[in-house]
């Protein structure tokens, strides 16, 4: 709708601005919530191959318990196997958390930049519609100023 002479804003293409703005965002968080996700899973992963491991270690030294030098050696690689995993699980998870903060952050800046681009915007339109009001308000004035100082016309009958 003009308010005066001048700039026009298309209400509807504002308006799409605004939806692009907001439906931006969320695809952030959803990828940075997917990573998180896959996350889990990788740990969870790792979690039954430590248990997957850890039990076939102790299927391995129940087998062998009767046999007293063979059970150390058994349940040295138990240990050793045990804290393979460990060490896996905990390096996987590490990198897993350290790309979730990097999207994150990544989320954030852009998030950061959008708001930025529309406080911009936002602002500009505001600047131009202050013009037009300003622009109104003087013509208002002088047509106002015109008809106090025009004389008043007595009509005969």
């Amino acid at each position: 709708m003009p308010i005066g002479a001048g700039i026009v804003v298309d209400r509807r293409r504002l308006l799409d601005m605004v939806d692009q703005m907001r439906a931006a965002l969320p695809n952030e968080i959803r990828e940075a919530e997917d990573l998180l996700n896959r996350r889990d899973e990788v740990i969870k992963r790792a979690e039954e191959e430590a248990a997957i491991k850890l039990s076939r270690a102790q299927e391995q030294v129940d087998d062998i318990l009767e046999h007293d030098n063979v059970v150390k050696e058994a349940q040295a690689r138990a240990d050793m196997l045990v804290r393979e995993a460990e060490a896996r699980c905990d390096h996987m998870l590490t990198d897993t958390e350290t790309q979730a903060r990097a999207r994150m952050a990544e989320a954030d800046k852009l998030a950061g930049e959008q708001m930025d681009e529309a406080d911009r915007y936002a602002l500009e339109i505001l600047h131009k519609i202050d013009e037009q009001l300003a622009s109104l308000g003087k013509n208002v004035r002088i047509a106002i100023e015109s008809m106090e100082g025009a004389p008043v016309e007595v009509g005969s009958s």
